[in-house]
């Protein structure tokens, strides 16, 4: 029986994660990657029965009592003009998206998701 060349750990961006990844070697091939699991099922499509707001939204959702949109923004750490600008709309017209009581149509929060690098069902409330 052969064994593998090597390992080796690797820190990767994988789509729209920033993860730690294990690369295992054959002949000096890649032939196996090991990524952790939770991105896995993301990365797969497996994951929408498993779709999560972090804790640290629900926070300041619950305890700051802001908009979920702005939430998102915040943990993301991202300023207005940024999504703004991924999002095609002006700063203003962000703001008030995010406000609290907004009701942005659920394409125009398809355009928020996308440029917040999530999707548009973590948005809605």
């Amino acid at each position: 029986m052969s064994r593998l060349n090597s390992t080796k750990k690797v820190h990767k961006q994988i789509g729209r994660f920033r993860t730690n990844c294990q690369i295992i070697e054959y002949g000096g091939h890649p032939v196996f990657v090991l990524v952790p699991y939770d991105e896995y099922l993301e990365l797969s499509g497996k994951a929408d029965d498993q779709m999560t707001i972090p804790q640290e939204v629900s926070k300041i959702v619950t305890l700051e009592g802001k908009s979920l949109i702005r939430a998102w923004r915040e943990y993301l750490d991202l300023t207005q003009e940024q999504v703004a600008t991924k999002a095609g709309v002006s700063r203003a017209a962000y703001s008030q998206m995010e406000a609290k009581g907004a009701r942005p149509r659920r394409a125009t929060l398809g355009k928020i998701a996308h440029a917040l690098g999530i999707r548009v069902e973590q948005l809605e409330e």
